[in-house]
């Protein structure tokens, strides 16, 4: 438990619960135990008010846990885990999560990488208990990291179209993100999420709706480096219809 420890520090909630917590559970034992979800993943997967689900607030290890069973399933795709992955991963998680933490993770992610993982049943918790923004940022991640040894497959790709739709992100969102990392130049049209022939008051009113659903405040409760990532994004948007912007000589 030790070296988990200063991670865990009351860090994460619901995904001790459900099949998340059931392959970190196999992974590390009992280090979950006293949160009330074993290996077995005992906790349901959302709390229920009234009848219906509600989502609870996703904390900083709650998003961490994620990420780590999403991207080993991204890196399974294909049938192979290669090195260079594993190096890339490394490497990005140092980037977003500061060393120590991303050692913690990584140290995850290769037993979770052993075991079989039911990909939708772990999606469908994540939507149940993450606000949109987050997984929005959730799916941005796994572009990245399925872009890790320069070429992404197309295994990896249907697996992510997929995790989005389990997730509950639209088509339009899930393509204006994967704008953003398997193509060499960006279709502004299709990051704005509009077609080339929307008049200009649909181009700006796709660019404010997609401005407040992608900014960066929306996410600042995890920390700092997911902002920066998710500034990336919203950078992006800006960018795009700037593009739009002057090829229509729109004011």
């Amino acid at each position: 438990m030790s070296k988990y420890g200063p991670w865990i520090g009351g860090a994460i909630g619901w995904a001790l619960g459900g099949p998340i917590g059931g392959l970190l559970g196999f992974a590390f034992g009992k280090m979950f135990t006293d949160e009330g979800s074993g290996p077995g993943g005992e906790r349901s997967t959302a709390q229920v008010a009234g009848g219906g689900r509600r989502v609870r607030h996703t904390q900083p290890g709650d998003f961490a846990a994620a990420l780590v069973v999403l991207s080993a399933a991204v890196m399974k795709a294909d049938d192979k885990v290669l090195q260079s992955e594993l190096a890339f991963v490394k490497e990005f998680l140092r980037k977003n999560f500061g060393v120590s933490q991303a050692e913690q993770l990584l140290r995850m992610l290769r037993e979770v990488l052993k075991r079989p993982i039911a990909v939708r049943e772990v999606a469908e918790q994540i939507r149940f208990n993450m606000e949109h923004p987050k997984r929005l940022l959730l799916l941005q991640y796994l572009y990245g990291i399925a872009q890790a040894d320069g070429h992404v497959h197309t295994r990896e790709i249907e697996i992510i179209r997929r995790i989005a739709g389990w997730l509950d992100i639209s088509q339009k969102d899930c393509q204006s993100i994967e704008e953003m990392f398997v193509k060499t130049h960006s279709d502004p049209y299709k990051v704005l999420e509009v077609s080339p022939n929307a008049a200009d008051a649909e181009v700006k009113k796709a660019y404010r709706k997609l401005a407040v659903k992608f900014h960066p405040d929306k996410v600042q409760d995890l920390g700092e480096q997911h902002q920066q990532q998710a500034k990336a994004r919203f950078l992006q948007v800006q960018q795009a219809y700037e593009r739009v912007k002057t090829e229509r000589g729109m004011k």
